[in-house]
């Protein structure tokens, strides 16, 4: 329910934006987006064709823009930065947390950068340096350094005092970290320990040192499922000698999350998480031109083996009508078996001691739903064509196809990683390629042995 009250809202905001652009009223676009939220706006910007789009932008609050342009996808940031001034661009990094920072400035103008860089004092600067020192889709990259420390040899009191003086806490703060003389990491003291036990406890004796820390140089998808198994809200980060470098957060990880959603369901399509429904025509078809040129090797693949039975064919015009069937069962069942493994390997749930136990599974399924599915359609075709040979072969092309399909969606995915190629992107090409030619070829091959 609320998903749904949440997209009604998503989507009238934007008729109320149609309205106010279809006025030519810079005054009614201002009043639409004046009270939204940065990643609200940036949604919105993404919905919009370029020219409506630069309306909007010039109606957003200048405080607003670093925020929106780490909200919106990478193609769009890219070309809202190629039309921004310099002074422009400064202006919107400078308030930016040192995490988002790093994210941006790979991105920016190389003179922005050097200036941005100048305008820091040292410590920032030293500390921008240490994040971008790491690749982003690594914990490193994922970390900010905005971490309180504590010593472990001083009490609640003090600490409480502490920051008192400081006046507030970094966001999404529920841990202090407690760290030695070297800066190593020690262990957590939680904020309810702090408020809830006596100011006089020493922080050695109520901090929980058994809270492991994330390693730098941990992938970000980990990191991920880390925060989801323990239900974290934030993690420190520390390097190999165990030196605490930051603290990882719940909304970064959000975001890791989301990224690899898109990642996977726009793979699916052989597109990248980055298109936008607004992309520029000559990018958009350049993208999907690669991918619809692979499409076209794959179908020339099963067309070729086709053409090797066209006698076959011309004999029995009803192996023209089955056809079809034959694929397109294969590559359903393929698809449920290559989403499962596709999804498990997302979450860390195969390894080299599960695979042979998955993959016998898979067949298991697969033998069950063939035979009930071919002999549901030998029973078919046998009266549909008066033919119960046709009936046995095209239950055998069926059983056969639904066999290879449970293997390859079980296999293929773990070849590609193997590979270093990206299961998500190019699985359901190569297994609507197998599924398709074994499929016509055992249908057509069998017919053309026990029916011509």
């Amino acid at each position: 329910m609320a998903e749904a009250t949440e997209k009604e809202s998503v989507q009238e905001r934007l008729q109320a934006l149609h309205e106010a652009l279809s006025q030519q009223d810079p005054q009614a676009v201002h009043q639409v987006i004046i009270n939204l939220h940065p990643a609200e706006i940036a949604l919105l910007l993404e919905s919009l064709p370029a020219d409506q789009r630069t309306i909007v932008w010039d109606q957003v609050d200048p405080s607003f823009d670093g925020d929106i342009l780490l909200h919106v996808n990478d193609n769009l940031r890219a070309s809202l930065i190629r039309d921004m001034e310099s002074h422009e661009l400064v202006a919107a990094a400078e308030n930016l947390d040192l995490d988002d920072l790093a994210d941006l400035l790979p991105e920016m103008p190389e003179d922005v950068t050097a200036q941005l860089l100048q305008n820091m004092d040292d410590q920032h600067r030293q500390r921008l340096e240490a994040v971008r020192h790491f690749d982003e889709d690594s914990a490193g990259g994922l970390m900010n350094v905005d971490t309180i420390t504590l010593r472990a040899d001083i009490n609640l009191d003090v600490v409480l005092r502490y920051l008192r003086r400081l006046g507030k806490l970094p966001e999404n703060t529920d841990n202090l970290m407690v760290v030695d003389r070297e800066g190593r990491y020690l262990g957590l003291l939680p904020l309810t320990t702090l408020l809830t036990q006596n100011p006089t406890q020493g922080v050695e004796t109520l901090m929980n040192s058994a809270s492991e820390a994330i390693l730098a140089s941990t992938p970000a998808q980990e990191v991920a499922t880390l925060f989801e198994h323990r239900d974290l809200i934030s993690a420190p980060v520390v390097d190999e000698q165990g030196k605490l470098l930051g603290r990882i957060t719940i909304d970064d990880v959000v975001d890791v999350i989301r990224d690899r959603a898109d990642h996977d369901f726009m793979g699916m399509a052989g597109l990248n998480e980055e298109e936008h429904i607004f992309a520029p025509v000559i990018a958009s078809s350049g993208r999907r031109a690669v991918w619809l040129g692979i499409n076209l090797l794959t179908a020339l693949l099963a067309s070729w083996v086709i053409g090797l039975f066209d006698a076959t064919i011309e004999q029995l015009v009803a192996l023209a009508v089955l056809m079809p069937i034959v694929a397109s069962m294969g590559g359903i069942a393929g698809s449920q078996t290559l989403t499962l493994v596709i999804r498990a390997q997302a979450l860390g749930q195969i390894s080299s001691g599960n695979v042979r136990r998955l993959l016998s599974k898979e067949i298991g399924v697969s033998l069950v739903n063939g035979l009930i599915w071919a002999a549901v359609l030998a029973i078919i075709a046998s009266f549909w064509f008066n033919s119960q040979a046709l009936g046995l072969v095209i239950g055998a092309a069926i059983l056969g196809n639904l066999l290879v399909a449970a293997i390859s969606g079980a296999t293929i995915p773990l070849l590609l990683k193997k590979m270093g190629a990206d299961p998500a992107l190019a699985g359901s090409v190569v297994l609507t390629t197998v599924t398709d030619v074994f499929g016509f070829f055992a249908f057509l091959g069998l017919a053309a042995l026990f029916l011509v």
